[in-house]
């Protein structure tokens, strides 16, 4: 009986210290020190178990060790796991471990009786990702890679940023406190002299500690052209705990020195916002963001750069970059390319690296292929020209952890041809000469009206975009009190034979103004070119296509509302003349109404005769000129324009001098 009781006590205590292992686990995992629930569940773990085995799985996958939880995720499996999210991430760690066809019979045979719909979208789109693995394995390209030595070490290096002679990279490489998310020390960013790959490594050190922050992981960095003012990423806590407040921060090199770090205003709440990347102007601002509205995990956003300094226009890439996985480390180099890393699209494992170009109005995605790519994670590219660069990878035969590596592209064909579209937004003076207009909106839109680039003019009314081949465009400048201005603009045929190029990079120019007209309330404005059949008020085609000019105006101007008029001659009654004039007035606004423009912001009015330009009109010409139709603003909501102007706040001003950031 004794010996019964000393049993029972046994498992009690057993049971008690597994519950307890338990419980310490799920707190750790729900606070994000996924390194500490590892090393409680690993002394608990029961092969039978499925929580234990699933927890311990998502554990190791949470803390960027995928390869090492399929043991566990193949035991909660074959335990009974409730958790249908097991078996997408078992196939995903297959893949890492470069085991892709057992990945596929995973995601085949649970296809066959999964109900979750969420988990059962993402098995089947990396299904469809493992399938198209051959097609990529085989893909030709002209690359080689070498591990950077002298920079790497047993810890990690990644995150490469090259300027004016020096790298820029993060790492964790002094040792120090463990952060709890990883279980590896926090890490800093560093900074050495180097002609292209050939480092000096007696420059090595740490940035300023006012940037590197003890007891805080730092991130990736960016800076503008002429190296004074960076952005990077960070955890804005300095809690080990803090995996979900990362956040981007910017600060500016004065009298010597950097200045205190200020977050930025685009930052979500509560949301992992990090890797930052400038555009080669210093206008756009990519990152990546897990904020709510996005496709799932880590999306890349960009910003824009208004004239005050002050970014603003967060906005999710779309689809056509972003997935259910996670995109991330995105960079826009001076070759017309994006380039990022995803887990998302079909890869080897891990993180990929992808390369963005656009022709024809579409988005052409490519995985850079091998020796690149791995089935490990790869990411952070950067080039330094437009054939050479670095990159980051955790790949079997590194020095450690994650690495930095260099790489070459020996195309022999390589020729890069940027398209740029320029000009300068512009209005009236009081004598009609017309002038720069300064902190204007230009926005390039595709033919499907969908945005691809913003900018905001300077002093100058300057403006510049990227453009890609055979394609067309909208180019929309707007401003508080100015009518907003559509202009088309297209490629289509203008497009340089690569073949005939000795150049590497070729620039190709085009040029397009923009004027825009301050809105007057009750100006009137002439429509051209809208005539009418004699006695009728019919809207014949012609009509129509001008019309249809004040219907774009009234779409991209929602803040007005008009009184739209017609005209006669002299030569009929003025009964008959105001009737008729009424007639036509409203015809127009009824046809104005049918493209979808709401009726409440239109009055139609008929004048008739009273209303002559040209008094005793003689002549046929003379008499056309008083048959006009025109509209005129009765009502412009300011409160309404200024909920979509950009708010000025000193206190997040990037730039003290925009133009000085070039």
């Amino acid at each position: 009986m004794a010996s019964n009781n000393k049993l029972f006590s046994l498992f009690l205590i057993i049971l008690l210290t597994s519950c307890s292992a338990s419980k310490k686990a799920n707190k750790s995992l729900e606070a994000g020190e996924y390194s500490d629930a590892i090393y409680q569940l690993e002394k608990s773990i029961k092969p039978d178990d499925p929580e234990s085995n699933f927890l311990l799985a998502e554990a190791y996958r949470k803390s960027n060790r995928i390869q090492e939880a399929e043991p566990y995720y193949m035991a909660a499996i074959d335990a009974g796991v409730q958790d249908e999210s097991a078996f997408y991430y078992y196939a995903v760690a297959l893949k890492a471990n470069d085991d892709i066809k057992r990945a596929n019979q995973v995601l085949e045979n649970y296809l066959k009786t999964g109900q979750d719909d969420a988990i059962v979208a993402l098995a089947e789109r990396e299904l469809n990702n493992l399938g198209q693995l051959p097609a990529i394995e085989t893909r030709v390209n002209h690359f080689r890679v070498k591990n950077l030595e002298a920079i790497n070490t047993k810890f990690a290096e990644y995150s490469p940023f090259y300027n004016a002679g020096k790298l820029y990279f993060t790492s964790n490489r002094h040792g120090g406190k463990i952060y709890k998310g990883t279980g590896t020390p926090f890490t800093d960013i560093y900074v050495v002299n180097t002609r292209g790959a050939n480092v000096d490594l007696a420059t090595l050190e740490e940035l300023s500690p006012i940037i590197n922050e003890p007891n805080v992981n730092l991130g990736s960095i960016t800076m503008s052209k002429n190296g004074n003012t960076v952005i990077f990423a960070k955890g804005n806590s300095g809690k080990s705990s803090g995996a979900s407040e990362v956040n981007l921060y910017f600060t500016r090199y004065r009298n010597g020195a950097w200045q205190k770090p200020r977050p930025l205003s685009i930052n979500g709440q509560d949301t992992w916002d990090s890797t930052p990347a400038l555009s080669p102007d210093g206008k756009t601002l990519f990152f990546s963001s897990n904020r709510e509205g996005g496709f799932g995990g880590l999306d890349i956003y960009t910003a824009s750069l208004n004239r005050r300094g002050r970014w603003v226009d967060v906005r999710n890439m779309g689809e056509g970059i972003n997935t259910p996985g996670n995109e991330i480390f995105p960079y826009a180099g001076g070759t017309g390319r994006l380039y990022f890393s995803s887990d998302g699209w079909p890869g080897f494992g891990g993180l990929d690296i992808f390369e963005v170009t656009r022709e024809g109005g579409h988005v052409k995605l490519e995985n850079l292929g091998t020796p690149i790519n791995s089935n490990a994670d790869d990411f952070g590219l950067f080039l330094f020209n437009p054939s050479r660069g670095f990159f980051t990878s955790n790949r079997k035969g590194g020095k450690g952890d994650d690495d930095i590596y260099t790489f070459v592209n020996d195309d022999p064909e390589l020729r890069i041809v940027n398209y740029w579209l320029s000009g300068t937004t512009l209005t009236h003076e009081s004598d009609s000469q017309l002038v720069a207009l300064s902190n204007t909106k230009v926005v390039l839109r595709d033919q499907d009206d969908n945005i691809i680039d913003e900018k905001f003019t300077q002093v100058d009314g300057k403006y510049r975009f990227r453009v890609f081949t055979e394609e067309k465009y909208y180019l929309v400048a707007e401003k508080e009190e100015y009518f907003t201005t559509r202009i088309d603009f297209s490629t289509i045929g203008k497009s340089v034979d690569k073949s005939t190029l000795k150049n590497t990079i070729t620039n190709i120019e085009f040029e397009v103004d923009l004027p825009l007209e301050k809105i007057v309330v009750d100006k009137a404005i002439v429509l051209n070119n809208i005539y009418y059949d004699l006695n009728k008020a019919d809207i014949k085609p012609e009509a129509a296509a001008e019309l249809d000019k004040l219907v774009t105006l009234m779409r991209d101007n929602p803040n007005i509302n008009i009184e739209l008029s017609s005209h006669t001659d002299v030569r009929s009654s003025h009964e008959y003349n105001m009737n008729l004039s009424q007639r036509r007035a409203q015809s127009a606004v009824n046809y104005i109404a049918s493209q979808g423009i709401e009726n409440r912001r239109m009055v139609a009015k008929g004048y008739g005769e009273t209303k002559l330009i040209i008094e005793n009109a003689k002549t046929e010409e003379e008499h056309q000129v008083n048959r006009r139709t025109e509209f005129k603003v009765t009502r412009y909501n300011k409160k309404f324009a200024r909920q979509h102007a950009e708010d000025y706040d000193e206190s997040d001003r990037f730039f003290d001098d925009v133009e000085d950031s070039q």
